[in-house]
This record gives C-alpha cells, structure tokens and sequence, in this order.
C-alpha cells in the first residue's frame, strides 16, 4: 500500500512483519548523498502521522503541495525545535505538548492550517472558557506561534489569529494564600513536637516555610549544598521531570534567578543537621541527598503534598492547602515585616520585580498607608513641608 511518489515518501505493508512501513528519503549534508530511511509501526494511522511530521521538518515541498501543513505538525515542529535549542525544559515539553494534544483532538487539530478560518478560532477558543484562564492563555499562545512560523515561511498571506480574541475564563483565578499567623503558629508547633517516623516529610516543610524554597528546590537539596560553618544554603539545581515525565534530577534552577545562597536560620540549625545525619547514613544515596526516599531515586512532589494535605486536615480542617502555600507564606512574612520588595524577589528567586509585586499586592496594600506616614514624618523632619505648612497657618489667620 503505497502513497504519492517515492520523492515524497510513502506508507507500505510489510507482510513478513506484518507492519506498517514509512519510508523517505534523507539528505546527507557530509557526503551528499540521498539516503532511504524507513520506519516500522504496528498501525497505518501511526506510520501516517509519522510520514506527516517528518516530511513538514524537512519542508519537502512536493510533499507539503500534496497534503497541505497540519496544524499541528507547525505546532510539534516549533516544540521540538525550542526543545533541541535549549529554549525550553524537557518538562516544558511535556507540558507544552499537553496543549498541543488538546487541540490535535478537536476539529481544529485535524485541519491543515492554511484551511482554518478565524471563526472557528475564535470558535475554539470560546469553548474553553469554562477551563482556566491559564489553560486558554496555552493554547492561544500555540495557536499564535503557529500562524506567524506560516506567515514567515510564506505558507499564509495572511494571518488569521490577527481578528481573534482571547477570553476570559468563567472561572476566577486561583489565588495561592499564605498561611495565617496562626495557622502557621499551629502548624510550626506540630512540626516541632512531631519525629520524623510521624512526619517524613517535616524538615521539608519547615524550609519551605522558613526559607521560601520551591518543593523541587528544597528535594534537590544535598548535604554538599548546606554550609553550616557560614550559615548558607546553595540553591543551584531542582527537581523536575523528563520527556517520560519520570522524576529527575535538574541541572540548573527554574531561571537564573532563582540560583541563590540564603541565609540558615539559626533555629532550623539542629533540623538540617538532622538530616544530614540521616543522608550521610543512608544507603544507595550517592548523592547525598537531604530528602532521599528508600525505594526511588527521587521524592514525588504529589507525596509531600499529599503528606502536607493530610496534616492540615487534621489539625485546622483546612483541604485547600500545597506546598506552594508554604513558599508564599515566607515571602508574605516577610513583606509584613517590612522587608523591601527587591530583597524579597532576590531571596524568593523570582526572575523580575513584577512577579513580586503581582504575587503580593494585597499585602502590600496593606502596609501602603503605614509606608506613606513614614514618607510624611520623614518630609516633616527634614524641613520639607515647614514652610507649606507656615504658609497654610498664615491663610488660616486672615
């Protein structure tokens, strides 16, 4: 079963093996050479779709006149190409890809994109408006890349994502809150009095809420990263996930900004130890991991959270509670204490100030007035507003 000519490539039976075949022609840039290349799938559709990606990287021309461009295939060849430049993550992948699955699973997704029309655009992105507004911002922001990689590439003349709207979500959005003071009172005071054999998870949480870290931060931990002597913590890796979503080890933080040294707080002195001790001790940890689980390399962020979920329960009867709501709650005290926004972001390891800003704005609401009467009383004893105010006194006479 043969399709288009050899030039293109084509999907054939093998009867021997009783599989379906894609074969095409490569180029060899070092010999100059036309090499044939075949692959081997157990189902036509899957060999098709194969053909279908391959041809569109290699922009075979004859092949793409014939069959037109997949939406998709614009998307996926635009993914795997931030992936091979070290633009994205394999985790960004992977959740990037999600995306691109969704909308291969609509109408929309089985259409070549020079056959899509801004209706059925606007259509798409309509009926996700009982999804997240972060789940539409995703695909509108696929759905945009793929039209200007056509337009740039000559395939349109003309884009049509130009007339089309993005909407809002029937849902508000998530708001991550920080712990009270007394829930994080009550909490601090059932780690303390709580051993490790009852908790596995304490010394994470109590890092995460008295020094900010990311879960995948504070996972990735290694008794080489604490610096007692100094009283420092070296943040410079996390935990993530690879193209098989399996739980690995990060060669590099978040963004560069999250790359940090933070201070050790002198009450969590004897709980880092503690671990220490626990990773020099323990077996198959080559790596001296902090927070080494017996029976896998990595600890799965969906354990702790549901170990924290589970506490919180128990003790305030509160089910709405991750280990994000740690991280925030560090950085809102922190806020609440006076602390600058700008040493906030460094030691938050947020990538802009704006971040900080947006995170905590209710906080900062807050504080705003007490802020404007330190401005006032500083204008009042630096003579700055003496003579405004003689001159008011001066009127109030006449």
């Amino acid at each position: 079963m043969r399709q288009k000519g050899h030039s293109e490539g084509y999907v054939y039976y093998n009867k021997q093996r009783k599989t379906f075949n894609a074969q095409y022609s490569e180029y060899d840039i070092k010999t100059g050479d036309i090499k044939r290349k075949t692959k081997s799938f157990k189902t036509e559709e899957d060999a098709k779709k194969y053909l279908s990606s391959i041809m569109y990287q290699k922009e075979n021309p004859l092949y793409i006149e014939h069959n037109g461009i997949p939406l998709c295939e614009v998307m996926k060849s635009n993914l795997r190409l931030k992936l091979d430049t070290n633009q994205i993550s394999e985790a960004q992948f992977t959740r990037i890809e999600d995306t691109i699955v969704k909308i291969e699973k609509s109408a929309l997704g089985k259409k070549n994109i020079d056959e899509i029309l801004s209706e059925e655009l606007q259509a798409y992105l309509n009926s996700l408006k009982h999804l997240s507004n972060s789940t539409i911002t995703k695909a509108y922001q696929q759905l945009n890349q793929a039209f200007k990689i056509a337009i740039n590439k000559g395939y349109l003349v003309k884009n049509p994502m130009v007339d089309v709207i993005k909407p809002k979500s029937l849902k508000e959005d998530k708001i991550v809150r920080a712990l009270t003071v007394e829930e994080q009172q009550v909490f601090t005071d059932y780690l303390l009095s709580t051993d490790l054999k009852t908790c596995k998870y304490k010394n994470v949480f109590l890092i995460q809420m008295y020094m900010g870290l990311r879960v995948g931060e504070a996972l990735a931990l290694t008794t080489h990263d604490i610096d007692l002597k100094n009283k420092k913590v070296n943040i410079h890796r996390t935990l993530t996930t690879d193209g098989n979503r399996y739980v690995v080890m990060g060669k590099k933080t978040k963004n560069y900004a999250a790359k940090r040294i933070l201070p050790l707080p002198d009450f969590l002195f004897p709980y880092i130890i503690e671990q220490m001790q626990i990773a020099n001790n323990q077996i198959n940890n080559d790596e001296k991991l902090l927070f080494k689980p017996k029976y896998s390399n990595y600890t799965k962020r969906k354990n702790v959270n549901y170990e924290l979920k589970q506490i919180f329960n128990n003790l305030l009867g509160v089910t709405d509670i991750t280990s994000h709501n740690l991280r925030h709650t560090y950085g809102t005290r922190c806020i609440e204490s006076g602390m600058a926004p700008v040493v906030v972001q460094r030691l938050m390891g947020h990538k802009d100030i704006s971040v900080t800003l947006n995170t905590y704005t209710s906080v900062l609401d807050k504080f705003k007035e007490s802020e404007i009467d330190k401005v006032n009383q500083y204008y009042i004893n630096e003579n700055l507003i003496s003579a405004h105010n003689n001159n008011i006194k001066q009127l109030e006479d006449r």
